[in-house]
């Protein structure tokens, strides 16, 4: 089959197409032939070599898709037949021509779905849904903070604490076209980073207690201004370090002072059991609001590209000018 390969860990020049081996599912697979995926920060980071897959899925790029039942292993036959329309989430080869996904994490596409959002849903959604509820326990009537808040996780955020009921719902974004965008699918209040304080700007939007919720992948830049940021009992959650993983100075009084919960969270390397509960959860409460029209609830494609010009699609990733989500289709 045709994918895109890595020649060697580096820039998104070293990505090509390339023939590789088409994979073999096992009892409980589902063969697919890829129609459409979508690009996330994680596969900049294997790309360059930083980002190993987890032990035992594809070297291949891409986590996330949308395609055509090929073939059933012998024990997914009862649920799925060839011919099925599906996407869904995989550790790994959504780059290609073909992938295989675990019967239980593959959902069916709606006909009122398209290829895109249907390859665009999965990693964002389950990603803002465990950092919201399963990480952060947010509940209804509580304030929320959103780093990166117009990438493809923080637009589902706002989205999702807009759903539950998130009394005010702020983030930060790094121009101010970006700020009216994210208060156009929810958002409650916006902030530059680049030219306001967040953390001071928060204290104002919330009477000076904080917030009780915040979703961080920035890291090193704004950990002081996190802390100070948080209410008491305050809860946040890191899902990736983009402005680098080492604090050179920091008081953490405030951690104790505040009774602070911070913790770390993953979802490739979780366990299929895990990722199984998850998929159940986002299907149930968020892609069947999605798939019956609930207007609050937007899949936000910033743009499209042939899998010819993978190259031009990891750079445009790599700017940090896209507002949702970059999709791929295979042609």
């Amino acid at each position: 089959m045709r994918a895109v390969l890595i020649s060697a860990p580096g820039d998104a020049s070293k990505l090509a197409l390339g023939e590789t081996q088409t994979p073999v599912p096992k009892a409980t697979e589902l063969l697919v032939k890829v129609h459409s995926f979508a690009l996330n920060r994680m596969d900049i980071s294997q790309r360059m070599g930083s980002y190993p897959p987890p032990p035992g899925a594809s070297s291949i790029l891409g986590v996330e898709f949308s395609g055509t039942i090929l073939e059933c292993g012998s024990a997914a036959k009862t649920a799925w037949k060839e011919g099925d329309e599906v996407f869904g989430l995989v550790p790994g080869g959504a780059y290609a021509e073909y992938v295989v996904i675990d019967a239980e994490m593959a959902i069916r596409k709606p006909q009122n779905i398209s290829w895109q959002v249907a390859a665009a849903l999965p990693e964002v959604w389950f990603t803002a849904y465990q950092a919201l509820f399963l990480n952060c326990n947010m509940a209804e009537g509580e304030d929320v903070l959103i780093h990166a808040g117009a990438s493809g996780v923080g637009l589902a955020a706002i989205q999702l604490a807009k759903l539950k009921k998130a009394n005010r719902i702020i983030v930060t974004v790094g121009s101010d076209e970006k700020k009216d965008f994210c208060k156009s699918v929810g958002a409650t209040h916006a902030i530059n980073y680049k030219t306001e304080d967040f953390a001071s700007k928060v204290l104002e939007f919330t009477g000076k207690k904080g917030v009780d919720v915040i979703v961080d992948f920035v890291g090193q830049t704004h950990w002081n201004g996190n802390l100070e940021s948080l209410a008491m009992d305050g809860r946040m959650v890191m899902l990736a370090f983009l402005s680098g993983p080492v604090i050179k100075e920091s008081n953490l009084a405030a951690i104790l002072r505040k009774r602070l919960t911070i913790r770390g969270s993953t979802l490739r390397s979780r366990d299929l059991t895990y990722q199984r509960k998850l998929k159940a959860l986002v299907e149930n409460e968020v892609f069947s609001e999605i798939f019956n029209g609930n207007p609050d609830l937007q899949c936000v494609i910033d743009k499209e590209f042939s899998w010819k010009d993978i190259v031009q699609a990891h750079l445009f990733l790599e700017s940090n000018v896209s507002k949702g989500k970059i999709v791929v289709n295979i042609d």
